[in-house]
């Protein structure tokens, strides 16, 4: 891609997620995603209705008259997002491609990080860990972050989530909050990996899918491509069993990745290519 394309891009991608962080979801997000505590900010007088548990009795004896301590909220958070840039992102038929959701989102969840003066990082992974930006604040960062999801074109094509989960934990020391946006679209066991990941810290999942990955059209003959194998496929579409057999697959998948995400604690939100993505997000912010 062109520098001229990729920062008209870019600026796209800004001006549509900027908007929707600061006017949609900046005040769900700082509900959602708490600060690691409570921090000592000053003493003042007493005042009727303060809880007694919460007097300065030091400072009290030495003013002789009753002081409580204020406490607020330690906001600063950090935030990864831990992206699958494996080849099944390359896939779309309704407006978009997988990979065009994940960047929109990555790019919201930045700009609401850091409206509330959070920090943010990336992972991005395939079969292996691709690449890995530090966490940082500030916009000159978030905008770096869009650019390497538009142009960044991975080593490998397959996905293990276990390993990025295992280089995450590994990486990030300090609890934090962590996003995982991916088609998890893998026969691997995940279920140890998240309940590892989301022990230490806190982590979201956002699972991302193209409408035709669960309903195959009459179409007739047809060859299919496994993006991230390479092997093909014939399938004859105008089979109604054949058909049948590939939604019942789909629905057996996602059904048993939900009963994983539930018994990892780890939430989670479905959001489709061919939908708006603001509803399930803000979903989400709100159950939490």
């Amino acid at each position: 891609m062109e520098t001229s394309e990729l920062l008209k891009k870019v600026r796209k991608i800004e001006i549509k997620t900027r908007g929707l962080s600061r006017n949609v979801f900046a005040g769900e997000y700082h509900s959602a995603f708490k600060g690691r505590g409570m921090t000592f900010s000053e003493v003042r007088e007493y005042q009727y209705g303060d809880a007694i548990r919460s007097i300065d009795w030091n400072v009290t004896a030495r003013f002789n008259k009753p002081f409580v301590k204020i406490f607020e909220e330690e906001r600063e958070l950090t935030v990864m997002l831990l992206v699958d840039v494996s080849a099944s992102r390359d896939f779309g038929t309704h407006g978009q491609f997988k990979r065009d959701l994940m960047v929109e989102l990555a790019a919201v969840l930045s700009f609401s990080a850091i409206q509330n003066n959070d920090k943010i990082g990336v992972l991005l992974f395939s079969d292996k860990v691709e690449k890995y930006i530090p966490p940082q604040k500030g916009k000159k960062h978030i905008l770096r972050i869009i650019r390497e999801l538009i142009e960044f074109e991975p080593e490998s094509k397959g996905t293990d989530i276990a390993g990025a989960l295992q280089y995450f934990n590994n990486m990030v020391k300090r609890r934090c909050t962590a996003f995982i946006i991916s088609d998890f679209l893998t026969d691997a066991n995940i279920k140890d990996a998240l309940s590892i990941a989301n022990k230490k810290h806190d982590l979201v999942a956002l699972q991302i899918f193209d409408k035709r990955e669960m309903e195959v059209p009459n179409i007739g003959l047809v060859k299919l491509k496994d993006a991230e194998t390479g092997k093909d496929l014939w399938v004859d579409t105008s089979v109604k069993a054949i058909r049948q057999q590939v939604q019942n697959n789909m629905n057996k998948r996602q059904a048993a990745l939900r009963d994983t995400f539930i018994k990892t604690g780890v939430d989670y939100a479905v959001i489709p290519t061919h939908q708006d993505y603001v509803i399930p997000l803000m979903n989400l912010f709100k159950k939490r």
